[in-house]
Order: structure tokens, then sequence, then C-alpha cells
């Protein structure tokens, strides 16, 4: 877990006990909770993100863009700067009311011998490798998983897994922890969230469901897997498609697409509408196409 968080729920009304607000030399709202300080920045091209520095100890006012290194996501507004401010801030206060301790100790994980441990409670563990890292339950830990989503080994791995143990053991959790391991329960295993919960997810809450009714939906259809400006029609995208968007199933083909349509494609890809989107026969802007080629 990183110290800056990278959630978007908003608290209606923040606690922002012991963190300091400020405005840098340079015009950056900014916020101190202990060592770490946050600023929003915005880019070049508009948008505005969270940055942070770690053991930066000038005032805050004397700051400038230039001491700020992480890029910890995007920001809305000032608003929402403050209520992510907020929210590391208790992060940090509920992590310093866990008895988590950091040590050292041989053992051979699934991703290789470990490097650095943390230990939870008795019996969970957590274990950082050289290229990847997870929990370790003790036996009658993995015994209390639920059976929907206990593994038969009582390894965990850090990306998504991780969340199954945080919702076991909630009680060794921050509340930011909790909320983020019932968020990515949610897009990772929606069928096993739903018969927990006793609830159907709606669209929009879960990833990994609305992938599949996707794909359900465009089973037949043509989706892009490929895409390039096209150099012989302006205002033009070149798209190479094939059915169900699986290359195993051969048949690709090419098409016109406007790039501002493109351009608003959804999350999962862009279906073909062959009634819009004609087929095209022409010069092409793919490397692989250009003599004639399939681009396979």
């Amino acid at each position: 877990m990183t110290a800056v968080l990278h959630s978007h729920m908003k608290a209606p009304t923040p606690d922002v006990s012991g963190v300091e607000f400020a405005t840098s030399a340079d015009g950056l709202p900014v916020a101190r909770i202990d060592d770490l300080v946050l600023a929003m920045v915005t880019s070049p091209s508009g948008f505005a993100f969270l940055a942070s520095a770690v053991a930066v100890r000038r005032p805050l006012a004397d700051l400038t863009r230039a001491d700020f290194i992480g890029h910890d996501g995007r920001v809305a507004d000032e608003a929402e700067f403050r209520a992510r401010v907020a929210e590391t801030a208790a992060h940090k206060r509920d992590l310093a009311e866990l008895n988590r301790v950091q040590t050292r100790m041989s053992a051979s994980t699934p991703w290789g011998g470990s490097q650095m441990a943390v230990i939870y409670a008795e019996g969970v563990v957590a274990h950082s490798t050289a290229g990847h890292g997870g929990f370790h339950l003790s036996a009658d830990r993995n015994a209390k998983v639920h059976l929907l989503l206990r593994k038969e080994t009582p390894w965990y791995e850090e990306d998504c897994e991780w969340a199954i143990v945080a919702t076991s053991f909630p009680e060794l959790f921050t509340g930011y922890e909790r909320s983020l391991a019932e968020k990515t329960l949610r897009n990772t295993w929606p069928d096993a969230w739903e018969v927990i919960q006793g609830c159907v997810l709606a669209e929009g809450e879960s990833w990994a469901k609305d992938r599949r009714s996707f794909d359900q939906r465009h089973a037949a259809d043509y989706i892009v897997t490929s895409a390039i400006f096209s150099d012989q029609h302006s205002g033009m995208t070149e798209v190479v498609a094939v059915v169900g968007g699986d290359r195993r199933f051969g048949d690709e083909r090419r098409f016109l697409v406007p790039s501002d349509e493109y351009a608003d494609r959804g999350r999962f890809g862009f279906v073909v509408d062959p009634s819009r989107h004609f087929e095209y026969h022409g010069p092409s802007s793919f490397i692989g196409w250009r003599s004639g080629g399939n681009g396979s």
C-alpha cells in the first residue's frame, strides 16, 4: 500500500485534523501530513493531478512544482484535492493504530524468496520479493476465508487477491484499505461478491461483470483490435477488426471510422457498425497491409 491514496470517493465532511494547508510559492494548493507533502498540479494539457513529496521540511509557502516528484492520479478540482488529502490523513491515522510489524524472515514464496515481511497479526503475513509479493495465511486463518474466495494454497498475491485477505480480516486493515478491497472484489470476483452480499451489481459497479456483458452482447460483432490515423483520408481512423475482438478467429477486416467517433470509444473497445462504417479495401496506413498483406 502506498502512502498516497488513489480513491475518488469524497467524504461529505472531510476530517482534516492534523493537516496543514497552504499555497505554494508558485500558486499550487499544497498540504502537509507529517512527513508527506501533497500538491495539486495542473499539467500542460490542462488536467490536474495529485503530486507528492516526502521529507520536504521547508515551509509550504516556499515550495514550488520542482519539489514534487510523485504522480498519484488525477483530481477534478481543489475540493477533490482536499478530500484526497483528508482520506490520506485518515489512512495514516488508522495505520498508526494497527500493530503491524516490519521484519525480515526466511521464507520461500510463490514469487521467490522473501526480502521483507510485514506481520499484520498471528497467521497473516505480507511478503515482498524482488519482483512481486503477497500474503501468506496460516491454515487456521485460511479456513476463515469465505468458501467462494478461499484458495487451496494459503498464498494471496498483492495485485488483487490481497483484497480477499482484507475482506476476511477487516480489523487488520485501515478504512481506506477496506474500501479499496471491497471495490477490488466487485471488479474482480463479481459473482462471489453478489452471493456474499446477497444483492446484484448494477451496470458500472463491476469491471469484470461489465466486461462479460460486453463480450456476450458483441460476440458476433466486429471489434477493433488495431487503429491508426488514416494518411489517405483526413479526419478518419483506419481500423482492423475481427469478430468478437479475438484474433484467433481470423477474418480480419479493415474499416474507416470518423476519428472523433473513435476517440469516444468505450472502455472495452470499439464496435464496428457495418451500416455506417464501410469496409475499406484502399491503400493502408498499417505497415503490414501496405503490400497487400493482412497484417498477421
